[in-house]
């Protein structure tokens, strides 16, 4: 059998998506943010349904440049606490500690791998100064933003939507739930910009703080209406250099958001055969009685194929055999955190056994795409047959 038949991820960058890039290239003399890139973020915006949207250099620094503006906006200071849960990508819990605020760690619920409600009653009744919940809607499942936010009504919530791309909660696309969002175009999720990421909100102030920080805190990278209130304000500072606020260099290039528009475009119908492929998988793996399909399925848009097996020893075992023929696989994403070596030393104040603990060393994955066929499931099903007899 051939070495990963089904991998995490096949090509799905069109000979389509290459001739628009190609064109354009031919025809432009700018490659670097511009008109383009402009485009990509209006069309992502009506597409999600969101007012505004920022494209950037990936979905790890939309996170970081979402956190450090809300931080501004809303004047939180250093030690401020942040609701984070403890199953994610370390990318949402690296902006928390480099910003100066302190993660509180909360357990995930095992059917939707977001925040376990009882948990996060507990946390909210010791902690009762959390200034910000950091959602993480994982493998195309959305969490119970209204329950979420009856426990922490206080809190500024933003989400990371990164793997999630078409997800909806009670008939809204994640994304729109929050304060703001993040996306990621990585390779491997629902649509592709190769690198990139794209981090969107509602709320004008946000978006206009956002626009600055994500080039160098440039005041001209906002509205003409704040530029020009800018320049009037400090009018001994060269207006082409004026830094309205603290910055970064998060944007991307015309060329990415030429294979956005165009990956954009089949974003719908690619997720339907997503959805097609999950529910294929667990038709298949309902089949045993030691592989859990306790999932919530509302408003998926489904990223992965989730295994979670009945004992750690059957996860090894059923991981290494779809390995070694050719089925490549991954942990839950990044399992338990705080086993972790880059948060050493952060606390997990759980009063019982955690889910996320269970999930890490009962679960994992293995990809889904729109370009997996009847063959490749035909495949699966004698390889799960074969391990199950033997």
């Amino acid at each position: 059998m051939a070495k990963h038949f089904w991998p995490l991820m096949k090509n799905i960058i069109t000979d389509l998506d290459k001739e628009q890039m190609i064109n354009f290239i031919k025809e432009t003399d700018r490659f670097t943010n511009g008109p383009m890139v402009k485009k990509f973020e209006s069309d992502w915006s009506e597409w999600l349904g969101s007012k505004y949207s920022l494209y950037v250099s990936s979905g790890s620094t939309a996170n970081f440049l979402l956190v450090a503006s809300i931080i501004e906006q809303h004047k939180l200071s250093r030690g401020d606490k942040v609701l984070v849960p403890a199953m994610t990508w370390v990318t949402n819990i690296g902006p928390i500690i480099q910003l100066g605020l302190e993660p509180i760690f909360c357990d995930v619920d095992p059917t939707n791998f977001c925040f376990d409600t009882k948990h996060m009653k507990y946390l909210a009744d010791k902690h009762d100064d959390i200034k910000m919940v950091f959602v993480s809607h994982l493998f195309g499942i959305c969490g119970d933003m209204d329950e979420y936010n009856k426990i922490l009504p206080n809190a500024v919530f933003i989400e990371d939507v990164c793997e999630s791309h078409g997800a909806t909660y009670k008939g809204k696309k994640a994304g729109t739930l929050s304060s703001g969002s993040t996306f990621s175009f990585y390779f491997g999720h629902h649509m592709t910009t190769v690198e990139g990421g794209m981090v969107c909100t509602d709320d004008e102030e946000l978006y206009e703080l956002m626009r600055a920080k994500r080039s160098h805190g440039f005041a001209r990278e906002m509205s003409k209406q704040r530029f020009d209130e800018a320049k009037s304000k400090y009018p001994k500072v060269h207006p082409q250099f004026l830094f309205i606020t603290d910055g970064y260099n998060f944007r991307n290039t015309e060329i990415n958001a030429v294979l956005g528009i165009s990956q954009l475009k089949c974003l719908d119908e690619n997720n339907k055969q997503r959805l097609h492929n999950f529910n294929k998988f667990v038709s298949l793996i309902s089949k045993y009685d030691t592989l859990s399909v306790d999932i919530d399925t509302r408003g998926i848009s489904p990223y992965c194929m989730i295994f979670k097996c009945e004992t750690e020893d059957l996860r090894r075992k059923l991981e290494k055999y779809l390995q070694d023929n050719g089925v490549e696989t991954r942990p839950l994403c990044g399992g338990n955190l705080l086993n972790q070596p880059f948060l050493e030393g952060f606390d997990f104040d759980i009063p019982w056994k955690s889910n996320v603990e269970k999930l890490d060393t009962h679960g994992f994955f293995i990809g889904n795409n729109h370009m997996i066929s009847d063959g490749d499931f035909d495949l699966l099903e004698q390889l799960l047959e074969s391990f199950f007899v033997e």
